[in-house]
């Protein structure tokens, strides 16, 4: 039996009577004022932003005030009169702001009734919790005639995603920090210009152009891009470029790299070919995603780099994955090792490899993270889904970090995030002397700039940890 409180019933016209009312209440959190925004578009900053709404008259940010209206709305119809009512006019005066955290208790009382076209006024007010009545006018409505109970309908949830707030947020990351020498790789398209200027912009970097310095300076004219501070080291083409980058990474002339308008792989065997960026380690990509759905930022490695990595290869891709979470400032990140079941099964070599991965763990041969694996995707990043096929793990629903069994698998999956999913996502290559910011061609200037800020901060990483290498050298 479906509960009272899942259905609607109207009261219709004979069954009103002047003096009779009906309220709701409800208190205002941020999430409503976003939401109101969103929907209606009215995005004046008095109700969004708490630096501008400060410095107005209620010093404060406030609720847009046709949200106490659609309060009143609200009641009219799905309470009283209740369905098949049909609103004819209403007024409203405002007399008091309402703040966030405020319970307002929404009244409706019919003051007169008009029998020849079964019409109805009411008395609408709006009180908060103080007793102050911040709203109140007359609504005019067609009354419900026929009889109605129905099941209230199901509502539609609405998920807010701020992509600004994550991006500040993040660059809240770099603040204080000094920018770094950056070379910028043949940013030959608007995006990758745009996008490096805009990091130099933020304080992130000090850009140094590597690209055909005419066509630079004329793509900068067309699409209105200041290149005020930016070095300009002028090369043919992009594979100069790379190469040039990469030289200049090894003499120690910048800190960081940064992926323009070229091919990833023409990069990467730029710095390749320069043995005084290489570690040790393999080098591999992270991408960090901000997903509307998931609580917190989630890293996925490698979907960019390495095709089909080895046992070897995905403990170094781990490694670099769990060093850059914890200069992130995830003290001991959670790493799913991703495959299509969560159990071990010979014919599936990635939860072959997973359950391998593990024990590397448990034997401290990849340290500073918790790891488990297999793992369904699901289970992942969904605690319920991990309840009901009964898997206790300590990532399990939790995860930091999804390490991907191949370049396909990740790739599809960090697409379908941002594509679908509506993530925002940076990226970046880890394992080399220096960190490489790097983002898909299609990427705008936000993805670059985020990117640029992880770079930023592995790079202030290596830094400090120059001197204690050279002293005990």
């Amino acid at each position: 039996m479906t509960p009272a409180a899942d259905w609607l019933e109207n009261i219709t016209y004979d069954e009103l009577h002047e003096g009779q009312s009906a309220r709701l209440l409800r208190t205002l959190s941020m999430a409503d004022i976003q939401a109101f925004a969103a929907v209606s578009g009215d995005t004046n900053p008095a109700h969004l932003s708490s630096d501008f709404a400060n410095d107005t008259l209620f010093h404060g940010v406030i609720a847009h005030g046709m949200w106490g209206g659609a309060l009143i709305s609200a009641l009219l119809g799905t309470q009283f009169p209740g369905p098949g009512t049909i609103y004819v006019s209403q007024d409203l005066h405002f007399t008091r702001p309402v703040r966030v955290g405020d319970t307002l208790t929404v009244t409706a009382t019919v003051v007169r009734k008009l029998a020849e076209r079964k019409q109805v006024e009411l008395d609408c007010q709006a009180v908060n919790q103080k007793g102050e009545t911040v709203l109140h006018g007359l609504a005019r409505v067609l009354a419900p005639t026929k009889k109605v109970r129905l099941p209230r309908p199901h509502m539609p949830q609405i998920q807010l995603f701020d992509p600004q707030a994550r991006l500040r947020e993040l660059l809240a990351l770099g603040q204080g920090l000094a920018p770094a020498r950056c070379a910028v790789v043949h940013p030959c398209d608007a995006e990758s210009l745009r996008g490096a200027m805009d990091a130099a912009h933020h304080g992130l970097i000090v850009p140094v152009l590597v690209g055909p310095e005419a066509r630079l300076r004329a793509l900068a004219g067309q699409a209105g891009i200041d290149l005020h501070g930016a070095e300009i080291v002028p090369v043919e083409h992009s594979h100069a470029a790379a190469a040039k980058a990469a030289e200049l990474a090894a003499l120690g002339q910048v800190e960081m790299l940064m992926k323009g308008s070229l091919h990833t792989d023409e990069l990467m065997q730029a710095v390749l070919a320069q043995p005084t960026l290489r570690t040790g380690r393999r080098m591999s990509h992270v991408f960090r995603f901000d997903v509307p759905l998931y609580s917190k930022p989630l890293l996925i490695t490698d979907a960019a780099l390495n095709i089909r990595p080895s046992l070897a290869e995905k403990a170094d891709i781990i490694r670099n994955a769990i060093d850059f979470a914890r200069i992130l400032g995830v003290q001991q990140p959670r790493v799913a090792i991703l495959s299509a079941v969560e159990t071990v099964n010979p014919s599936i070599p990635s939860t072959l490899d997973a359950a391998a991965l593990c024990k590397m763990a448990d034997r401290q041969q990849i340290c500073g993270g918790v790891l488990d694996g297999p793992l369904a995707f699901d289970n992942a990043i969904s605690l319920q889904a991990a309840q009901i096929k009964d898997i206790s793990s300590p990532v399990a629903g939790q995860a930091d970090i999804l390490a991907v069994p191949d370049l396909e698998s990740g790739n599809m999956l960090a697409k379908q995030l941002e594509y679908l999913a509506g993530a925002s996502g940076s990226g970046i290559v880890l394992g080399a002397r220096v960190p490489i910011a790097l983002t898909s061609r299609a990427d705008g200037p936000q993805a670059r700039v985020a990117s640029a800020l992880l770079a930023r901060l592995v790079a202030q990483h290596a830094r400090k940890a120059a001197p204690a290498a050279g002293a005990s050298a």
